[in-house]
């Protein structure tokens, strides 16, 4: 750590390590020309204090042991076959270099990656393709290309405040946007309504994994 309280993984291939970044005083930054294989990475901060720049990350883990809110600069990393574990809220991920003109924005990709032992809510993915991608079972679940289905989508009443949020609004996402994943006791509560409802209706779509 640098006395500014930086940490920073740049320039170097790491293979096969295990890196903290728990340190709630420091400011983490992978990238840029960071390749990262194999390795596992505990994230205990938050959003504000870790960033990507181009990071490249192959088949690694993160062990998200803080729940982590609001973070899209994951879309300034390059994942693939990676795992995810823990509570990630509002974060992006994959290719959205509009969201910046920093280079690093520009690298942004996922592909082959598992969340399914992760708990993901208001999570998107961007320009990259759903398919290849294990998302988490319910109570979370997951639309796929919301801005295409969305008429479809709001032709159906939805239970409580879900519908006139959420799903009347899922044209305002981003274009590049491929899916979006809820955790539903979590958006129930937020919506007055109760995860069973929201299943009810969950349940008529094929667009939908749950």
């Amino acid at each position: 750590m640098d006395r500014f309280g930086n940490v920073l993984f740049e320039n170097k291939d790491i293979e096969n390590e295990r890196l903290e970044l728990t340190d709630k005083e420091a400011h983490y930054f992978l990238g840029p020309n960071l390749t990262m294989k194999n390795c596992t990475l505990v994230l205990k901060v938050s959003a504000r204090r870790l960033f990507f720049d181009g990071a490249r990350f192959i088949n690694c883990t993160f062990d998200v042991k803080q729940e982590l809110k609001n973070h899209q600069q994951w879309v300034a990393a390059s994942l693939k076959g990676c795992r995810f574990t823990g509570r990630l809220t509002g974060c992006d991920f994959g290719h959205w270099p509009e969201y910046s003109s920093l280079p690093g924005y520009q690298h942004g990709s996922i592909a082959d990656c598992d969340f399914t032992d992760a708990r993901l809510d208001a999570c998107r993915i961007m320009a990259c393709e759903p398919s290849t991608l294990r998302f988490p079972k319910w109570p979370c679940f997951t639309i796929l290309d919301p801005l295409g289905r969305a008429a479809e989508l709001r032709s159906v009443k939805w239970p409580g405040r879900y519908g006139s949020v959420v799903v009347d609004e899922l044209h305002t996402h981003p274009p590049l946007t491929r899916a979006l994943t809820e955790h539903a006791p979590t958006v129930a509560k937020r919506f007055d309504t109760t995860p069973e409802e929201l299943l009810a209706v969950i349940e008529k779509f094929d667009c939908i994994i749950y």
